[in-house]
């Protein structure tokens, strides 16, 4: 939910730890419910559903060269388990758009969530915005496997780095489609209403 910009290594890092292992044994069940959010630049903000967020996908990595880009809505729930592992108790979804490198729109359509492949909590949200959404605000990191409407199948990794998370957590979404990685997240910028999410605790 931050408004700061982070360094993408902590939805990298999550991704890599998939891969590289299995999951780890401790902790409790958790039921979370994840959003792609608007924000209203007020004082002190405001946390509603209902917004958008772009990842991109560079040819050759930047600064050279336009980027391709994804742009993504979205809510849902998962449960993750005690195990640290992955869990098929998951809903939700949301709409997707892609544009190639010169801006032009190459598809759309919705995308569903098919499971949860890795769920990091961080800290409940420090006191500040107002929270429309619902109470217990998360920081944290989750990767989600997804479906999208075309038949095409990846994944949508989501970082939090709302009030009172520690550094190194990304704001905003990473997503893969098929071949295409769009591993490089779109900023938050200050008074505009993008690339911010967040999770609570349910």
């Amino acid at each position: 939910m931050g408004i700061t910009v982070k360094p993408l290594w902590g939805l990298a890092a999550v991704l890599m730890l998939i891969v590289n292992s299995g999951s780890v044994a401790h902790g409790q069940a958790q039921h979370v419910r994840w959003d792609i959010i608007n924000i209203a630049f007020e004082n002190p903000p405001t946390l509603t559903p209902g917004g958008v967020a772009d990842a991109f996908a560079r040819f050759p990595p930047p600064p050279a060269g336009p980027a391709m880009r994804i742009r993504l809505s979205g809510s849902g729930t998962f449960v993750a388990p005690a195990s640290r592992g992955t869990s098929s108790a998951v809903t939700g979804g949301g709409t997707w758009e892609t544009f190639g490198s010169d801006g032009a729109s190459t598809g759309s359509g919705t995308y569903s969530v098919t499971s949860l492949a890795f769920w990091q909590f961080t800290s409940l949200f420090a006191p500040g915005p107002i929270d429309l959404i619902g109470p217990d605000g998360a920081n944290g990191n989750a990767v989600l496997r997804i479906e999208y409407s075309d038949g095409s199948e990846g994944i949508l990794g989501i970082g939090c780095h709302g009030p009172g998370a520690p550094n190194g957590i990304v704001e905003g979404v990473i997503a893969s489609k098929g071949d295409v990685t769009y591993w490089d997240a779109g900023a938050p910028v200050a008074n505009v209403n993008t690339n911010r999410t967040a999770f609570h605790i349910e």
